[in-house]
């Protein structure tokens, strides 16, 4: 399975391909950062993330799109910009046929860290761990997208082991 990551923010929207081979080995294919000019209106802002997210899904063929889900912010107007960028990467993933699948932040950590409240470095040491890396993604939302998508990869596992032992306790 090939997951494509995607930590939407207002000013920096990062992405990672992950894919899992044989049920077990976790490989980062492509990782990196959308960035926005301050100087960009909005519109042009969420143009600029569709083109770049449906150019991502066009070169590496996800089979899903895993984003984080909403959460609650202090400031209404940031939270209102990161709905914009959400419900853009959402549209780049539904026209090109892909379901999106969306994650709590306490479950994106607890399935990569353990720990539903980890701080930003150890989300970046463990996708640097666990995918093999030489080195921590910087900034730290590239780390992020990987880490959505590796919990989209760790929840399917789950679900495909419980709907086996299902089928197995059945006959």
């Amino acid at each position: 399975m090939r997951v494509l990551g995607v930590d939407c923010g207002s000013e920096l929207t990062g992405y990672g391909v992950v894919e899992q081979r044989n049920g077990r080995t976790l490989t980062c294919l492509s990782a990196g950062v959308i960035r926005f000019s301050r100087r960009d209106l909005l519109p042009r802002r969420l143009a600029h993330v569709f083109d770049e997210l449906s150019g991502i899904i066009r070169a590496h063929h996800p089979d899903v799109v895993a984003i984080e889900d909403v959460f609650y912010a202090l400031n209404a107007k940031s939270a209102l910009k990161l709905g914009h960028v959400r419900g853009v990467a959402m549209l780049a993933a539904a026209a090109q046929g892909l379901e999106v699948a969306e994650y709590a932040p306490l479950a994106i950590k607890s399935a990569v860290v353990g720990y539903g409240r980890a701080e930003k470095s150890q989300v970046q040491q463990m996708v640097k761990r666990l995918l093999h890396l030489e080195e921590a993604p910087e900034p730290p939302d590239i780390a992020d997208a990987l880490a959505i998508a590796i919990c989209h990869l760790h929840t399917a596992a789950t679900l495909e082991r419980q709907a086996a032992g299902g089928r197995r306790t059945r006959r």
